[in-house]
């Protein structure tokens, strides 16, 4: 900030604004008001026993003190200057006016409230003006020697400069907590946003593909229906579509119990699947650990869509899934030893029952985790690698 642009410019609104300040502060604040306006009250009264004009100036004065200063503080917060000028303009006046009718006290505490609160709330090139002035009116006011006088103004001017430092720290404080705030909210709502894709994704992938997979079976029992082909060939397709609904029920409750944090362990997932499948073992190196939803649910999606693949295009073959946990990520591998085969392929004929994901929508989940699945044929049979960070 250029040396102009510090001398005209306003303190920052959260250090003219109360927001922000203690409970202690506040209240300390508001005692040391009543505490003064109560004293000037009593030393006016006190000093005009009787009811006169005097005392009536006295009383009028405080009240139009307070709500001066009131006025001065909801200017001074909207930025007016002008205005606030005004009110202290008429602060001076009403300080000359105390001293010629003899209320010193309250000249002396209006003088110096006028430099406090100028330097406190005012641009310095307007508020070191309005001070020296006061300050001059205070210097003619005082009856004390002008040593005394000199460090009493010293002092106001050093304290309506530390209370302005004190405000525009409390601001600053208020503008991080504002902004720490507005990071975590910001944070919490991108969580919530990455929380219902995964949902969105993770009911898609139940959802539509076995949804899609009963609809092939369903209208190709409708066209063998319209043909009048065998009973048993429409009876094949029907079943077909039922056993696509159970499963699609299954893994729809067991992606509810994923999303709500019920799922066993991915190893113990691993094995219950495994045993599913004739002639599969499952092994796991590295130090077990617990996973994100995402790579956990990831790990077993890709798992069930290989032994699915097994059971649909190798019947019978051995199969060998091996987890592992590594530093940063885990791996899976399922292979099976069993002829070599095109697993997208299906030979024309009728969709098996199965889950219906594909690999090239695991690929597409492990992508968006930032890892990679392989899966090709080799010289044993056919291979599935996965590996996300974890």
């Amino acid at each position: 900030m250029s040396r102009r642009t510090t001398w005209t410019s306003w303190p920052s609104r959260e250090a003219l604004s109360p927001e922000g300040t203690t409970r202690y502060g506040r209240l300390r604040a508001w005692t040391g008001r009543v505490f003064v306006t109560g004293l000037l009250l009593w030393r006016g009264v006190s000093e005009h026993p009787v009811l006169s004009w005097r005392t009536l100036f006295d009383v009028v004065a405080v009240t139009g003190c307070v709500l001066g200063v009131w006025a001065f503080f909801r200017l001074t917060l909207a930025r007016r200057v002008w205005t606030s000028l005004l009110i202290l303009l008429a602060a001076a006046g009403l300080a000359v006016a105390a001293r010629a009718v003899g209320f010193d006290v309250l000249a002396v505490v209006v003088w110096c409230g006028v430099v406090v609160v100028a330097l406190r709330r005012l641009p310095w090139a307007a508020a070191v003006p309005v001070a020296a002035v006061a300050l001059a009116g205070y210097a003619v006011t005082a009856d004390d020697s002008w040593p005394t006088t000199a460090a009493t103004a010293a002092g106001l001017f050093l304290l309506g400069h530390a209370l302005r430092l004190d405000a525009e720290a409390r601001g600053t404080a208020l503008r991080l907590r504002l902004r720490e705030r507005a990071a975590l909210e910001a944070q919490a709502e991108s969580a919530a946003l990455t929380e219902r894709a995964r949902i969105a994704r993770e009911m898609h992938d139940v959802l539509a593909h076995s949804l899609s997979a009963q609809l092939v079976h369903l209208e190709a029992a409708r066209l063998l229906i319209e043909r009048d082909a065998g009973r048993e060939r429409i009876l094949e397709r029907v079943v077909a579509a039922r056993a696509m609904a159970r499963e699609g029920l299954a893994e729809t409750r067991q992606a509810l119990s994923a999303l709500r944090g019920e799922t066993a362990p991915v190893e113990e997932y691993l094995r219950d699947l495994a045993a599913l499948t004739e002639a599969t073992a499952v092994e796991v190196g590295g130090e077990r650990r617990a996973l994100s939803a995402e790579a956990a649910q990831t790990v077993r999606r890709v798992a069930q869509e290989a032994l699915t693949n097994v059971r649909r295009h190798a019947p019978g073959a051995r199969v060998q899934v091996w987890l592992a946990y590594e530093d940063g990520h885990v791996a899976l591998e399922v292979r099976d030893f069993g002829a070599v085969r095109d697993p997208g392929r299906d030979g024309g004929g009728p969709v098996p029952a199965g889950s219906g994901y594909g690999l090239i929508g695991m690929r597409e989940r492990a992508e968006l985790l930032g890892g990679t699945l392989e899966a090709g044929p080799d010289e044993e049979g056919f291979v599935v690698r996965l590996r996300v960070p974890a």
